[in-house]
């Protein structure tokens, strides 16, 4: 017996050696596609939790492996994950692996923006994307609108103008919100009348990336990018059922639905899109005036996509909103005027859309696109004083045709575009009509795989303000696998119309129309700078950082002057307006973390007042972080941003303030719920100057520069029927 005994362990000796036994093991990750190598892939060991990120040539190196069979996760950001078993010994302890991309992969995603089938590491122009992950991230901190979503970018800026009713604009780079141009799907988006409500009617759930070009960009899409563009694309269908349903609540009695569905049978397609928001009456100050007002607002987007054979594809969309927004006096919107109880504003907007795009791939590596757009807007803005009221038409037509040839780009279109504002109910009707008809051209050429140089002309023509020459150039420079440089420039212009930020913080009330007769058009040049580097530190963190320097200066920039009479009229001003400054953005990655960094200085400067003084209510210095742990299960994110002081228009200076914010959202299969605490320090204006002056029955509200609704917490869900598309980790 103990012979057997023996025998048995010394037969086991080997087997007992070889499991105890620990080795190096190697491998090395390659693109699928391009066959070079991944910097900051990550290799894990799942059942010893061992592992490491790729280096500058893509290797990995993990010590002391166990000989024997693991389970292996490769992963890399906008790469499909690879999940393996290998079987790890003396004479297998070295693998290569071939990463393919996944559809929202960062570096090679197709940029709409710039008119170009380029991926954004080949672009000599500078592009800020936003991706599906940090838009369903800013979607649950703020389901109603993409207001939140645009913070994300550096030197942007929303600008709250109304307190009662809460519009708010963008501004890059400190320039006032309507030398920004949002586009959805390359369609001009919500300009004139429709203002700073523009941003709180525009739901994420159904949006799959954001595209931010800072600096002018009129070249691309005409007049009114002087000081960049937005550029929203819409989710498509895919083969596979796609529906997402999202509930939100907030403590604030603020209640969301969003519902969009997609799915693509054969040579048919569709998606559908729609959305309900309420809002109570809110006001955290207890000054009894509403700091969000009390809203009702539903949209709905459906569209239909038709692909009758693989070069060729037409897709119509309509797109509806209703919304209603009240705000003023609290008492006298829950129960009714009296005393000294009067104010109320209220905004009523109403919006109809259709889009129609045709696109065919024509022989030779050639793309022929027309597309068409018509809007109706029709909006009522009544308060104790005034009544102002109108309607706006908006149609814009386009075609491009885009071809190759040899090492270069091309693009050639031409566009029209018509705007019609009527005013009712006026005895002195403030109507507008522009029309503008362009032509442009595109070229990218790769003079070396080093060196891309991008160069543009647009001509538009508007019979009221006469031509406008605009070209644009970008230079990428890949000077080593690390370092990327761009420089680049163009001019720009903005046709002159009432529906200023000055005049909408009077609600029109005084303005004087547009006199065309002694008005010229806005003007601008600008150009950008940037470096980029991409490394690894310890061969376990990858980061890179991107470090921009800007200068953008208008001419005839319309100012909104008070007459002798009362009344407000719009001028020219004598000199111009310079914005110029810097951002850095840094991002580290650690596994199922990420971290990112940036800091933005804004010198923007009115230089037809004495003295040069800074613009108001933008702050030379804003610094924000967020940080990102986020897996197969979780998804948990901290937030803190940074506003320096700020001057008002009457030359005091403001306090600056962080704002912070935590989001926690747990995946499953069906769904994902979550809480977000946004605000979570309760930073807001009326902790430190007030946000309406006597008298209460006729109040002066006094300007916006800082969170006016401070702490909001909100709780909800979204949904997954099908199970599908739950969460994609890269």
């Amino acid at each position: 017996m103990k012979n057997i005994i023996l025998f048995i362990a010394i037969s086991a000796m080997p087997t007992f050696m070889l499991f105890a036994q620990n080795i190096t093991f190697e491998a090395v990750l390659f693109e699928e596609e391009t066959n070079e190598p991944l910097i900051g892939a990550t290799v894990l060991f799942e059942r010893t939790g061992q592992g490491n990120v790729s280096d500058i040539e893509g290797k990995v190196t993990i010590e002391n492996i166990p000989v024997g069979k693991h389970e292996v996760n490769i992963s890399f950001l906008g790469f499909q994950t690879i999940d393996t078993i290998l079987n790890i010994s003396e004479n297998n302890s070295f693998c290569k692996f071939f990463l393919h991309e996944a559809n929202e992969e960062l570096e090679e995603i197709i940029i709409h923006a710039t008119r170009s089938t380029r991926t954004i590491k080949n672009l000599p122009t500078r592009v800020e994307f936003i991706g599906l992950e940090e838009l369903g991230e800013k979607a649950i901190m703020n389901s109603s609108n993409i207001s939140l979503v645009l913070r994300e970018s550096s030197g942007v800026q929303i600008q709250q103008t109304s307190l009662s009713s809460g519009n708010s604009s963008v501004r890059i780079q400190g320039l006032d919100g309507r030398y920004t141009q949002l586009l959805k799907d390359g369609f001009p988006l919500y300009g004139g009348f429709s203002g700073g409500l523009s941003l709180m009617q525009i739901p994420p759930l159904d949006l799959q990336q954001f595209e931010i070009i800072k600096g002018s960009s009129s070249t691309l899409y005409g007049g009114g990018a002087i000081a960049g563009l937005v550029n929203m694309v819409s989710k498509t269908p895919e083969d596979e059922p796609n529906l997402e349903i999202m509930l939100t609540q907030t403590q604030a009695l603020g209640s969301t639905a969003n519902t969009f569905y997609s799915q693509r049978n054969g040579k048919i397609g569709y998606t559908f899109y729609g959305s309900g928001h309420y809002q109570s009456a809110y006001d955290p100050d207890g000054d009894d005036f509403t700091n969000l007002p009390e809203t009702r607002s539903v949209s709905f987007n459906p569209k239909f996509f038709y692909y009758p054979n693989d070069n060729s594809q037409l897709w119509i969309g309509l797109n509806g909103t209703y919304d209603n927004r009240l705000g003023g006096d609290l008492t006298k919107i829950k129960d009714r005027e009296t005393g000294i109880h009067q104010f109320s504003e209220e905004n009523t907007s109403t919006r109809l859309s259709t889009q129609a795009v045709y696109e065919k791939k024509m022989k030779k590596k050639g793309f022929l696109q027309i597309k068409n757009s018509i809007s109706y807007f029709d909006r009522k803005l009544i308060s104790t004083e005034l009544d102002f009221s109108g309607n706006q038409w908006n149609s814009f037509t386009e075609v491009n045709y885009s071809f190759e040839k040899n090492k270069s780009a091309w693009i050639i279109g031409a566009n029209i575009y018509t705007d019609d504002f009527e005013e009712l109910d006026s005895t002195n009707p403030r109507n507008q009509q522009n029309l503008t008809i362009g032509a442009f051209g595109n070229n990218t050429t790769d003079f070396s795989e080093k060196l891309i140089l991008e160069s543009g002309f647009r001509t538009d023509y508007s019979p009221d303000w006469g031509f406008f020459a605009l070209p644009r150039v970008s230079l990428l420079w890949k000077v080593t696998e690390k370092l990327t440089s761009r420089i680049g420039g163009g001019l720009g212009y903005k046709i002159p119309d009432i529906f200023t930020e000055e005049a909408s913080q009077l609600n029109f009330q005084n303005v004087l129309p547009i006199d065309k007769d002694n008005i010229n058009a806005e003007r601008s040049y600008g150009l950008n700078f940037d470096l980029n580097y991409r490394g690894t530190i310890a061969d376990k963190i990858t980061f890179s950082v991107n470090q921009l320097f800007y200068l953008t200066s208008i001419d005839n920039a319309l100012i909104l002057n008070s007459q002798p009479n009362g009344k407000f009229q719009f001028e020219n001003a004598e000199g111009n307006v310079l914005s110029k400054g810097f951002e850095t953005n840094i991002k580290f990655t650690y596994h199922d973390f990420r971290l990112f960094l940036n800091y933005a200085f804004i010198n923007a400067t009115l230089n037809y007042l004495p003295n040069n003084p800074q613009k108001p209510l933008t702050a030379k210095h804003n610094a924000g972080s967020v940080l990102m742990y986020e897996n197969e299960k979780w998804r948990i994110g901290y937030e803190a941003y940074y506003t320096g002081k700020q001057l008002l228009s009457d030359g005091s200076s403001t306090d600056d303030f962080v704002i912070m914010g935590l989001l926690i959202q747990k995946h499953f299969d069906w769904g994902s719920p979550f809480i977000n605490f946004e605000n979570f320090t309760d930073r807001r204006q009326a902790r430190f100057s007030s946000e309406v002056s006597p008298p209460h029955e006729n109040p002066i509200f006094n300007e916006i520069y800082a969170p006016t609704d401070g702490f909001i917490f909100s709780a909800g869900v979204v949904l997954r029927p099908f199970g599908n598309h739950h969460h994609e980790h890269h």
